[in-house]
């Protein structure tokens, strides 16, 4: 499964309908943001991809974790949200795991 990267520019149309294509499919979506921007086209694109997936039954949550990832040599830190259907959803047998962030708070 790839990663779905959302930059400041995305459109948040076609994200949502990516991350709503991948959940059906895959059953999990993982979103990666840098920066404000790109943060908040990611969740606005999380919630527009909500709705598509109601429609059809599916309840998803999102778990949102911090990712260290390196570019042109330099460490950055991402958002990286996890989107998996949840229990009440129309798929049969959805499993699913919740990463602790406790771990990640000493990096707020």
């Amino acid at each position: 499964m790839d990663l779905i990267k959302v930059s400041a520019t995305s459109r948040t149309a076609a994200v949502a309908g990516a991350i709503a294509g991948i959940v059906r499919e895959h059953h999990r979506a993982e979103v990666q943001a840098i920066g404000a921007g790109a943060v908040n086209q990611a969740v606005k694109a999380l919630v527009l991809a909500t709705g598509y997936l109601k429609n059809d039954g599916i309840f998803v949550t999102c778990v949102p974790e911090f990712a260290d990832i390196t570019i042109e040599d330099k460490v950055r830190t991402a958002i990286k949200l996890v989107i998996e259907p949840s229990a009440g959803s129309n798929f049969s047998a959805v499993r699913f795991s919740a990463k602790p962030i406790a771990a990640d708070i000493s990096r707020v």
